[in-house]
């Protein structure tokens, strides 16, 4: 195994020089045909050491990355409604279905007024699927009064629970149900 160079006055001066340019430990090992770890222990033995403290361009970058990542969320979210939106106007669209059919298995298609049940609600699933994600990637704004809205959509959804409720319990017991 070969010895490693000895640390040189010259490595001393060069490391101090290029600290002071606001050099990298990278760039200076770099520049020194030198480890970093070897650049390090020069700048410790430094009076006073010399510090590498990148904190507030990490920081920098960190801001500037998570801006990104938000812009980026949010063009997402804007594509999955359009994707959405798409998807929902397929639900009563004409369409053709084709499936394989009889002994031979033939491919057979038949041009229909509107997809299939089970088609639709693969749509409505899809549409509910690309809703969802767009609203946990951007979550749409409710301002003051988003619990409050909240609160009237339950107890809405509550009153209507209870009148179906109402309306099967009277064609259950032969009344009528006014509908």
């Amino acid at each position: 195994m070969a010895r490693p160079r000895p640390i040189t006055d010259a490595d001393r001066r060069q490391v101090r020089e290029l600290h002071a340019a606001g050099k990298s430990r990278n760039e200076i090992a770099r520049a020194l045909g030198r480890s970093p770890s070897t650049v390090s222990k020069i700048a410790g033995q430094v009076d006073p050491p010399l510090a590498f403290d990148r904190a507030e361009q990490v920081e920098a970058a960190t801001r500037v990355r998570t801006a990104d990542l938000a812009a980026r969320r949010a063009a997402l979210a804007l594509a999955l409604q359009t994707d959405a939106e798409r998807l929902r106007a397929q639900l009563f669209a004409p369409t053709v279905h084709g499936e394989f059919a009889g002994k031979e298995g033939h491919w057979q298609t038949a041009n229909l007024p509107q997809p299939r049940f089970v088609d639709q609600r693969a749509i409505v699933a899809s549409v509910q699927t690309a809703v969802g994600t767009s609203l946990r990637l951007a979550p749409a704004e409710g301002g003051e009064d988003a619990g409050q809205v909240r609160s009237m959509l339950g107890a809405l959804g509550e009153a209507l629970t209870q009148a179906a409720n109402d309306d099967q319990a009277l064609d259950d017991a032969g009344g009528d149900a006014g509908g």
